[in-house]
């Protein structure tokens, strides 16, 4: 579908929650089913917490009340899966419940197994809670002796352009004095935060 038929379709509006602001294409996944019918007009919010790139913010997606009626696939697909991230929450339940997929549609909603997790995704946190980003600058709150090193990483020191890293929450990677090494978030606190 072309953007301009996207555009068209959803009144240049997310077609998930309504707003005007920030809008894209979106490709519901699998990859594999590109057939005609699989994108969303949808905004950079919606899409952050649907790709689980930042936390969950559960008072948004009260706009699922609404969208899952849509007769758009792609947008049923959505909300099903969104729906489910989110079924602690008795509005959410409540709307699983009377949401009806065909067999086609519902295999599409399960094919990515969002459904087997609850909302709450784990995300790189500093020791206050502050979330990290890649590129990010932090302090350390606690001297670290790097280990195979004879670097010592005092307390205080600025480590810019940190890097998190992929599998585990609980670490980032980052220089020191010119080595790269693998830092835990419960010693580093977010610069400016």
């Amino acid at each position: 579908m072309t953007i301009s038929a996207l555009k068209e379709r959803s009144n240049e509006q997310c077609e998930v929650c309504t707003s005007t602001e920030q809008l894209s294409v979106y490709e519901v996944p699998p990859a594999d089913r590109s057939a005609d019918g699989s994108e969303v007009y949808i905004c950079d919010f919606c899409l952050r917490q649907i790709e689980k790139k930042e936390p969950l913010t559960k008072e948004h997606w009260q706009c699922l009340t609404t969208s899952m009626w849509s007769e758009v696939p792609a947008v049923q697909v959505i909300a099903w899966r969104m729906l489910h991230r989110l079924k602690e929450e008795s509005w959410a339940a409540d709307n699983l419940e009377i949401l009806y997929l065909d067999d086609a549609l519902l295999e599409w909603a399960k094919a990515t197994g969002d459904h087997d997790d609850l909302g709450e995704v784990e995300f790189h946190r500093d020791c206050n809670g502050n979330l990290l980003q890649d590129g990010d600058t932090v302090v350390l709150t606690k001297s670290l002796n790097v280990k195979g090193s004879t670097l010592n990483a005092r307390q205080g020191t600025v480590v810019k352009n940190i890097r998190l890293a992929p599998n585990n929450t609980d670490q980032i990677e980052g220089r020191i004095e010119g080595q790269l090494i693998v830092i835990l978030t419960e010693f580093v606190k977010k610069q400016g935060a």
